[in-house]
């Protein structure tokens, strides 16, 4: 049977960069991001029942307006949870049909890369969590760097999502990637080699 562990952390904490090195390493990774961008294709029926429930999010060239939307749920906590009742089921399918398309080609793990992995209780199906952690400060840093913002502007994104501390709880590994990009990969080196030898993997804390 195929194993999945799911990959998370908070905003700018360098999840992505995690998941590029498992790549780079040979392990499957299925990003929930890419999935969550297919399944609102032009013509797919999720493009369809976002646009039902939030009308004017569609451009003129029949493609979701990503910007557009995201005013509309970032800030407002029923909005957003209007949206990802309608796309997590969406996700989830595929996601199902991936894993197992894999196991059917004889792979014995994947990598699931899902930001919501814990706020939406995806972890409880995982065979075990690792969690990207980095100090707030060096989230904010990085948000203002990355993305022009100010430091209230970071903070208040920070604060949109559950703290990293709270989504540590439930890791069965956990990536310190305040440090060097060099660290980061000795961490996940070491993480990927036991799960090669099926060290470690365990139901993570519900």
């Amino acid at each position: 049977m195929i194993r999945i562990v799911g990959l998370t952390g908070g905003i700018a904490t360098g999840k992505s960069t995690v998941s590029e090195m498992l790549r780079q390493m040979g392990v499957e990774v299925i990003d929930a991001d890419v999935i969550a961008r297919e399944v609102v294709e032009p013509g797919t029926p999720g493009l369809a029942a976002v646009a039902r429930r939030f009308p004017g999010v569609v451009g003129e060239d029949g493609r979701l307006d990503r910007a557009r939307l995201g005013a509309r749920v970032f800030f407002d906590p029923k909005e957003r949870a209007a949206l990802n009742a309608i796309l997590h089921p969406l996700i989830q399918e595929e996601f199902r049909r991936r894993t197992e398309a894999l196991e059917r080609a004889g792979k014995s793990l994947v990598v699931y890369d899902a930001a919501l992995l814990i706020e939406n209780g995806l972890h409880r199906g995982m065979d075990a969590v690792l969690v990207v952690s980095a100090p707030e400060e060096v989230q904010r840093r990085r948000l203002m760097e990355r993305d022009g913002l100010t430091r209230e502007e970071a903070e208040a994104r920070i604060s949109s999502q559950m703290p990293v501390r709270e989504k540590v709880r439930y890791a069965t590994w956990v990536v310190d990637n305040g440090g060097t990009r060099e660290s980061t990969f000795a961490q996940v080196e070491r993480i990927r080699t036991e799960l090669e030898r099926g060290q470690r993997v365990c139901s993570p804390v519900s």
